[in-house]
């Protein structure tokens, strides 16, 4: 409480001093100063935070566009191997197509030489 009473009387005693040096133009030009100062440094610490907030949002930015072009990349990099491994199954199926189609040209003419000789024999047996 005591500390309280203190602090009010120090308030009051600092509004009656400032009104006396108020009262002296001496006074009035010596607080007129001290108002400038103080307006001074309040705007250069708002020039500062502006500044500040200039730089980080930026620097915001070119971390987004950075993330823009690293996700379309990423994209690109992904439709281009996609459009590859479609390419090569395409190519794989086209060969084993192929290669099957082969297989059953070889088998229809080892089928057709194995009747022709099974005739043959069948022939020779009968003869």
């Amino acid at each position: 409480m005591k500390k309280l009473l203190w602090f009010l009387v120090g308030v009051a005693g600092g509004f009656v001093l400032a009104h006396l040096v108020n009262k002296d133009p001496r006074g009035r030009d010596m607080l007129a100063d001290i108002d400038a100062r103080i307006t001074e440094f309040t705007g250069r610490v708002g020039d500062a935070y502006r500044d500040q907030e200039a730089r980080i949002s930026q620097t915001v930015a070119d971390a987004r566009d950075g993330a823009v072009d690293l996700v379309q990349t990423a994209r690109d990099a992904a439709a281009d191997a996609a459009g590859k491994v479609k390419d090569v199954a395409a190519s794989a199926v086209e060969t084993v197509a192929d290669t099957a189609s082969d297989l059953a040209e070889k088998a229809t003419d080892v089928a057709s030489d194995v009747a022709e000789k099974a005739q043959d024999a069948a022939r020779k047996l009968a003869d």
